[in-house]
């Protein structure tokens, strides 16, 4: 380990080769998008592209964002998220988060996704219903504006036509088993109300005019370093064979394979919709299992993070703050602080997911474009 200061230190990672990184690069620069689709987004931290930091006040600190940026946007990784590199895809500008108030421009959309975010509890902020509730204001307010001939708003019209993201759900399981310590039965339980949620603003949306959805299950959790580093009375017989908590894996298949069948019961419904649901699980856990095969080195250990290896996580020093450790910029690991994942893994995420081989039905992203 070679140390860069007193209070950070860098992990080596052996120099890849040029071959194997440029496979794992999107080509985002063949994108023939002309007219790139108005896009509004619902999540939690997998997607905040800065409202955590817009909305509270929250310090997201260097080393976040150094990779691509140069500086902290508020997100929560190394450089760019998995809906940047869609955004991207489709020659449109990455999305302002909804509550920045200095200097946004809403004209390709908004980003309602804050870091934390759940389905459930509703009504608090920012839970899922409230960001949906944030989008009913915003839309309504646009029209408004847009009506006395405001320029650069959305306009009423425009809404319709627009392309509906939601990626949630990852901290309504994770949460249950770290925060509420919810046995596995007891998780499950839990897992109709919290796709109900999800069901319940699908169809809102649909009522407010939208057409296009575009849905992400949640990842493998029980792979994320920071469960492993705190999870307790965890013995080798709970971990599968690449070391993750098996328990939590299975809970998040048993919410895909749900909500999966949601997005089917949404288009024998709303027949004129197109709802594309994306199995974010595989791709993520292909990669994990696989990551030698892609060019990824320590999996299960964050780059960002305190205590070293196996997993650099400690609840009490978050990536940012004093005492973390960093790994070399440009080393290939899998995840950034322990829950979110490297710039460089969402890179990959994102080639997988442009495929349209982890699509249903089998949609590419610039099918959206207007």
């Amino acid at each position: 380990m070679v140390m860069m200061s007193s209070s950070v230190s860098s992990f080596a990672i052996a120099p890849l080769t040029f071959f194997t990184i440029f496979l794992c690069i999107p080509l985002f620069a063949l994108s023939y998008c002309k007219n790139p689709p108005i896009i509004f987004n619902f999540g939690d931290s997998n997607s905040d592209t800065g409202g955590l930091v817009a909305g509270l006040g929250y310090s997201v600190k260097l080393p976040n964002g150094r990779t691509f940026f140069g500086r902290s946007t508020g997100r929560l990784s190394d450089g760019r998220l998995l809906i940047d590199f869609l955004c991207q895809s489709v020659n449109t500008s990455v999305l302002r988060p909804y509550l920045e108030s200095i200097g946004s421009t809403f004209e390709n959309g908004a980003n309602f996704a804050i870091a934390g975010s759940a389905t459930l509890p509703k009504n608090v902020p920012f839970a899922l219903n409230i960001q949906l509730m944030q989008f009913i204001h915003f839309k309504d307010r646009s029209s408004q504006l847009s009506s006395t001939g405001i320029e650069g708003l959305i306009g009423y019209d425009r809404f319709d036509d627009a392309l509906y993201m939601i990626d949630i759900g990852q901290n309504d399981i994770a949460d249950s088993f770290s925060k509420e310590g919810l046995s596995y039965l007891q998780v499950v339980d839990k897992i109709p109300s919290i796709l109900g949620e999800i069901d319940n603003v699908v169809k809102e949306i649909y009522d407010q005019g939208g057409r296009k959805f575009w849905v992400h299950n949640t990842g493998p959790l029980g792979c994320l370093p920071q469960k492993l580093a705190l999870a307790k009375n965890i013995s080798s017989i709970d971990l599968d064979s690449f070391g993750c908590i098996s328990s939590y894996n299975d809970a998040a298949k048993l919410f895909n394979e749900e909500l999966r069948r949601i997005c089917i019961g949404l288009r024998s419904e709303m027949k004129d919709a197109t709802i594309v649901y994306v199995d974010i699980y595989a791709i993520k856990y292909d990669l994990i299992a696989n990551s030698t095969n892609y060019g990824f080195l320590s999996p299960l250990m964050a780059c960002c993070g305190s205590g070293g290896p196996p997993y650099n996580y400690e609840r009490t020093v978050n990536c940012g703050f004093p005492g973390y450790q960093v790994c070399d910029q440009g080393s290939r690991f899998v995840s950034w602080d322990g829950v979110h994942y490297t710039e460089a893994a969402n890179a990959f995420i994102a080639s997988k997911i442009l495929s349209a081989n982890y699509s249903t039905p089998s949609v590419t992203f610039d099918f959206f474009c207007q």
